[in-house]
């Protein structure tokens, strides 16, 4: 029998849920289980929690056949757990060090008490950490243990069920569970409380309370759900009613549940309008039925809002809303004069646009920085041709790259009065990095991040750890993010990492990458053409090196001998190199490139067609590797930095332990593993496998097609995933040489 049982409900926190169980096994205490309860959770979470539970036997998983929200989610942990103790814990928390040995001591040197009371501080997405204000009342006064008659003033503590440990066997006893509906943790709180004949408290912060940016408390959405309030008070009040040696608590509690619908009707992001009399009403009937003999109203305002309850005076109450929401109002006209005025720099003429209706059948592309027409836009761009031919698709592209768009592709140079004009007026926005600072978001517009890579380094928010790898303004990035509507993943690692490092309201899209689907798709003759646009000759094999940036370095350093590297493995082997100029004034090097050998593909327009060329990979860091595994061919890591690289940059795994096939991390192994095609052995694909089943797995050749069914057509059914023991993927050149010698 453990000490501790950790109940910790689940739903839809497929982002936190790995630092929650982290911040839990990592405790230097270990006599504890964790209960976590899938809620029948739509994304990702129950898979997160079942490899949680195949790695640690602490771990156990239950997971529920339908949705039934936050309080009886944790009652079905409740009936599993085995622990001396009962806490709670919700899956987007942590548990601060040391935590649980705190709580496990304080437990022992107060003799084990029915509840133990301790602090917690509220973690906000920017960095920030705002104690408790109420922490002075966990400071320990007078006994070690207490009946809450001696300390009321605790009941004054948020009404959550987290901050606090209950020994299992007085849950029992009383028959505590939670109610269904919004704000269960009132009855729970203080039916528990009143109830417990000795507490104890800890001035010690154990819990670090999650302030998700994007409104992760599902207390903070504007719905008539909030009336539960209504039942979980009706629930206390009869518990009163049954127990009159509770009595003297009827007037504490009737403050709190005043308190507290005062609190659902302060609020804007409560109640829908046409239902804030209604609930005014209930409240009123509450007042009066419950209002205990001798009851006297707190001063001030508080006590005058009291007294319009009391009254049932909701014109009243309403009047003296209406006043404070003019204040505001004019707070806010003079925040949108200032922000007006700041537009001017964009110019007028982009004003003048952003007046004029939407164009329901236009889409602006970018990709890159507006540096090319490529990548995931232009996949999904060609796919709107297919799909939805209505649709104009134009492209911004930098004056200094127009050179480069294809053929037939109508683009708009980036500043001028076409490309504001398109920005202001285009119904999607579609981009693999986020447009300027400057672009308006307008209502009815739809931008779509497709993203350029699984990471393997930190992105977003995430990079604030590792300040020598940036100096990006976040706030600046998450308001650029807010235009999101859509976030394509290609694998339910990136979503995970997305929906954290960028806390927006977007939909995130599991599509599989668009760029990728002819990586899938592609024919015997797509690989021939590639190889042939790129001049290698049937049957010499051609390895693709593409190196990563390092952002901490101020200018590139080659970390590869090249010419080395080419003489080793001999004439019959071509190197393409794309990432920067490599060399370029070794006269070695410039033979080694007249002759072929060396092939620098940096500027090739599409990387996707040099995937399909390849024989195999070499990179380092690069996303290139999550992209390359669909094709299923060899993926060499060359990672001769990567104690400096993930130290300074961070990364998500370690790419050494986890990686897609061999691993050097010298140029003396890369040789030996190239030559002696160790590269490419049954350990090396057994490695690949699995990196393709955990970072491949919605590419299966459709992408590209959910996006414009959900996006540009409405759809909300998606095409379903093609199992992967099902997948194709695009011919070797070995293979399509060996066609072409058959036929």
């Amino acid at each position: 029998m453990p000490r501790l049982s950790l109940v910790v409900p689940v739903y839809k926190v497929q982002g936190y849920l790995a630092e929650c169980l982290d911040s839990v096994l990592g405790q230097d205490f270990t006599d504890f289980e964790v209960i976590a309860v899938d809620d029948r959770s739509p994304d990702a979470s129950g898979a997160i929690l079942d490899e949680y539970a195949e790695r640690d036997p602490r771990v156990h998983v239950i997971h529920l056949t339908e949705n039934v929200g936050l309080g009886r989610a944790r009652n079905a942990g409740m009936e599993k757990a085995q622990g001396d103790y009962l806490l709670f814990l919700d899956s987007d928390d942590t548990l601060a060090d040391g935590a649980l040995r705190a709580i496990t001591e304080r437990l022992e040197a107060t003799g084990d008490p029915d509840i133990l009371v301790y602090d917690y501080a509220r973690a906000y997405w920017d960095g920030r950490v705002r104690p408790n204000q109420r922490a002075d009342l966990l400071k320990q006064q007078g006994p070690e243990t207490f009946a809450l008659a001696d300390r009321p003033q605790l009941l004054d503590l948020l009404q959550i069920v987290w901050n606090k440990a209950y020994r299992r066997d007085f849950v029992t006893r009383h028959g505590f569970t939670f109610p269904p509906g919004y704000y269960e943790d009132a009855p729970w709180t203080f039916c528990s409380m009143i109830s417990a004949e000795r507490m104890a408290v800890l001035d010690r912060v154990c819990v670090m309370y999650r302030q998700r940016r994007e409104g992760g408390n599902i207390l903070k959405t504007v719905s008539r759900k909030h009336f539960d309030v209504f039942d979980q008070y009706g629930r206390v009040f009869e518990f009163l009613d049954a127990r009159p040696e509770l009595a003297r608590w009827r007037g504490p509690l009737f403050r709190k549940m005043v308190d507290h619908y005062l609190t659902v009707l302060e609020r804007p992001d409560r109640l829908p309008h046409d239902a804030r009399a209604e609930f005014f009403h209930r409240a009123s009937a509450d007042y009066r039925a419950r209002l205990p003999k001798g009851f006297q109203r707190p001063g001030g305002g508080r006590g005058h809002k009291y007294g319009m309850l009391e009254r049932d005076a909701y014109t009243a109450l309403a009047s003296a809303t209406a006043a404070v929401k003019l204040r505001q109002a004019v707070r806010t006209r003079t925040r949108a004069a200032v922000n007006r005025s700041k537009r001017s720099a964009m110019g007028v003429f982009y004003q003048s646009q952003l007046r004029l209706p939407l164009d329901e059948n236009l889409a602006l592309f970018s990709a890159y920085w507006s540096r090319s027409v490529s990548c995931n836009p232009a996949a999904i761009a060609a796919e709107v041709a297919r799909l939805a031919p209505h649709v104009r698709r134009v492209w911004a592209v930098r004056p200094d790259a127009v050179d480069r768009v294809p053929k037939g592709v109508e683009y708009v140079r980036v500043g001028s009065k076409e490309y504001w004009s398109a920005l202001a007026r285009a119904k999607y926005l579609v981009n693999n990095v986020n447009f300027a600072d400057a672009v308006v978001k307008r209502e009815g517009q739809v931008h779509v991040q497709t993203h350029h890579g699984t990471p393997l380094k930190t992105m977003g928010l995430d990079q604030r750890k590792y300040p020598a790898s940036t100096d990006m303004d976040f706030d600046k990035l998450l308001q650029r993010c807010d235009r999101w509507d859509f976030s394509i993943s290609s694998n339910r690692f990136s979503t995970a990492v997305w929906e954290r490092v960028y806390p927006c309201s977007y939909e995130t899209l599991e599509t599989g990458y668009p760029r990728n689907d002819i990586l899938v798709n592609a024919t015997f003759d797509d690989v021939r053409r590639a190889r042939g646009a790129l001049g290698l000759a049937d049957g010499a094999k051609a390895f693709l090196y593409m190196p990563t940036h390092r952002e901490y370095q101020p200018g590139f350093t080659p970390s590869l001998d090249l010419a080395r590297l080419a003489e080793e493995l001999g004439p019959d082997v071509t190197l393409m190199v794309r990432g920067h100029y490599f060399y370029g004034s070794s006269p070695h090097v410039a033979e080694l490139r007249r002759s072929g050998r060396i092939v620098d593909v940096s500027a090739h327009a599409r990387v996707e067609e040099l995937y399909l060329a390849a024989d195999a990979l070499i990179t380092d860091y690069s996303s290139a590797m999550f992209d390359y595994a669909v094709l299923d061919r060899p993926i060499i890591i060359y990672a001769p930095d990567w104690d400096i690289y993930s130290a300074v940059r961070g990364t998500y795994f370690n790419l050494l332990q986890e990686a897609p096939g061999a691993v050097a991390t010298t140029q003396a192994e890369l040789i030996r593993l190239l030559v002696s095609d160790e590269y490419d052995d049954a350990e090396a694909a057994g490695r690949r496998a699995a990196f393709r089943r955990r970072f491949c797995e919605f590419d299966d050749g459709r992408a590209s097609e959910r996006v414009v069914r959900r996006v540009f057509l409405g759809e909300k059914t998606p095409l379903p995933i093609v199992p992967f023991a099902e997948r194709t993927h695009a011919p070797t050149p070995a293979q399509a040489l060996e066609l072409v010698e058959r036929a």
